[in-house]
């Protein structure tokens, strides 16, 4: 139920963006990434490495399907091999996306290096430290590269690239962006003050893919559930017995201390609003019906002062990601950018 956030907003954009020279890139015979596209280009015609056309160009450079397929196998190793498993209109939309995604990365490191926009390797290796903490270290990370056959130095080429083009848009183009005390006062209000945190039991019946028909069965015998649970039944063993949650069954459907936005939002509603010690009505989430206890809720105890850089940036973070949109697409008019049919 927990919602997964990215570490910069642009990371999006560039799918599977790495350094590459500006020269149209050609794939060398015997390569692994040459054998990946002749076998791709047995659904795919146009991914012939031999023909090695041309899917993205702009008045300065040219990305071929060459440049698209030997970046995705430097960022993706082994994993390539899903792209074979794929539709063949599956297959396009994704070599399509990267080509445009390769190009629009080469047009906005050119604005960078006009702008003289460094990233040190402090900051490198500090974003290289938040992956590794999201898969619990720096030796699993590896591990997990080694398996895929992706080198370091490209997840830290990667991380260094996409770190340059988040400096661009914090010096440059969102340099004047300005918010006021209002705005940082109301956010504080709505998002900083109150219950921070909230620790609950809860059960859950999956209706993820079920019929019309399953889900009323499963309704009614959750309702019957919630009759347990509010005839005084213990609730941790209610979960134990009934829940279908596997990250908290067997520890009594016990979720504790998460901040708001952590869960799905009808979750997260219950969680936070009704009164610790009671036990919710059924809440229908994508997943399923829940039914919540709640345990405790913590209060914020922070500062306006302690959290206004942070209400700043996100205050600013919709505007800077307007700007940075009309600011590429006005780089893409200038250097006459055109993502050509396969």
């Amino acid at each position: 139920m927990k919602r997964i956030s990215a570490i910069l907003f642009i990371s999006s954009l560039m799918i599977f963006a790495c350094s590459e020279p500006r020269e149209t890139v050609k794939l060398e015979a015997g390569t692994p990434a040459y054998q990946m596209a002749k076998d791709l280009s047995q659904v795919v015609p146009y991914l012939d490495p031999d023909s090695n056309k041309i899917l993205a160009s702009t008045n300065a450079f040219q990305v071929s399907t060459g440049e698209i397929i030997q970046t995705m196998q430097s960022s993706l190793g082994t994993r390539m091999e899903q792209l074979k498993k794929m539709k063949p209109e599956q297959i396009d939309k994704i070599i399509k996306d990267n080509a445009a995604s390769i190009a629009e990365k080469n047009l906005l490191l050119d604005a960078v290096s006009d702008a003289d926009i460094s990233v040190s390797q402090e900051e490198v290796d500090s974003v290289m430290a938040i992956q590794y903490g999201q898969v619990g270290g720096k030796e699993r990370f590896e591990q997990m590269l080694d398996r895929n056959k992706v080198g370091i130095e490209i997840v830290e080429d990667n991380t260094r690239t996409n770190l340059l083009i988040q400096h661009y848009i914090d010096e440059i183009l969102a340099r004047d962006i300005e918010v006021s005390e209002a705005e940082i006062l109301g956010e504080y209000e709505k998002s900083y003050t109150g219950d921070k945190s909230a620790t609950v039991r809860h059960i859950l019946l999956i209706t993820k893919e079920k019929s019309a028909d399953e889900k009323k069965k499963i309704l009614k015998k959750m309702e019957g559930i919630l009759a347990e649970a509010r005839s005084g039944e213990d609730f941790a063993e209610l979960a134990k017995k009934y829940s279908e949650d596997r990250g908290s069954k067997e520890k009594g459907g016990i979720y504790e201390d998460f901040e708001k936005g952590a869960m799905v939002k009808p979750f997260e509603d219950a969680a936070f609003s009704v009164p610790i010690g009671e036990i919710s009505d059924i809440v229908e989430t994508q997943y399923g019906y829940h039914i919540l206890k709640i345990i405790d809720r913590k209060k914020s105890t922070q500062a306006i002062d302690e959290v206004r850089q942070e209400i700043i940036e996100k205050l600013k973070s919709p505007q800077k990601e307007s700007v940075f949109k009309t600011h590429l697409q006005k780089l893409k008019e200038e250097a006459d950018f055109k993502v050509i049919e396969g």
